[in-house]
């Protein structure tokens, strides 16, 4: 019973992020003239042109604007690389202690507490992350993920056409939509 009470309880927190999510962005991020433009040449851009648009964006929300903060991620980064979700969690606590309003530094800690198998605080730092960048579309593919494992898969495939809307050619999100696309929409007869 008290696995249900969590998972139930888990599912109310994601389906209030989720409905925060959807709502129009009013955060402010570093650069956000230049992301909101990028933002826009992506939603429209071709295959080929998708990726150094990407790019771009991933720049700017990798950009505490302190070289400390930025070597705290880099840290974090490589130890979830290695496989050393305990290292990577450390880092990229010390770096969300430093820096709260930096939200790469909370949704890469969500990554690597997801990798560790600790979804709730997975689901809190995807949170913070959310509300600092609401158009972090590797973000709301976590929350996807996060949605479809605590078992719902109507709100992931929300989740993930958010993120398809952000990013048409993210290619994860575009694989997780054809998966739970028969199971949300029905299958023809």
């Amino acid at each position: 019973m008290a696995m249900k009470h969590r998972n139930l309880k888990g599912i109310v927190t994601a389906t209030v992020i989720f409905t925060a999510i959807c709502a129009p962005a009013t955060a402010q991020t570093a650069d956000s003239t230049d992301e909101k433009a990028l933002l826009a040449r992506l939603a429209e851009a071709s295959a080929a042109e998708a990726p150094q648009l990407d790019r771009q964006l991933q720049a700017i929300w990798n950009r505490s604007g302190s070289p400390a903060m930025d070597f705290l991620l880099t840290r974090g980064r490589d130890a979830l690389e290695r496989g050393d979700t305990a290292a990577a969690i450390e880092h990229l606590t010390a770096l969300t202690d430093h820096a709260p309003e930096f939200a790469e530094g909370w949704f890469l800690r969500a990554t690597a507490y997801y990798t560790a198998g600790l979804y709730g605080p997975a689901l809190s730092d995807l949170e913070r992350a959310l509300t600092i960048n609401p158009n972090n579309y590797d973000a709301i593919f976590g929350l996807g993920t996060l949605l479809e494992a605590f078992g719902n898969p109507k709100l992931a495939f929300e989740a993930y056409g958010r993120a398809l809307a952000l990013n048409p050619h993210h290619e994860e999100t575009i694989k997780a939509m054809d998966r739970l696309k028969p199971e949300v929409e029905g299958k023809a007869l």
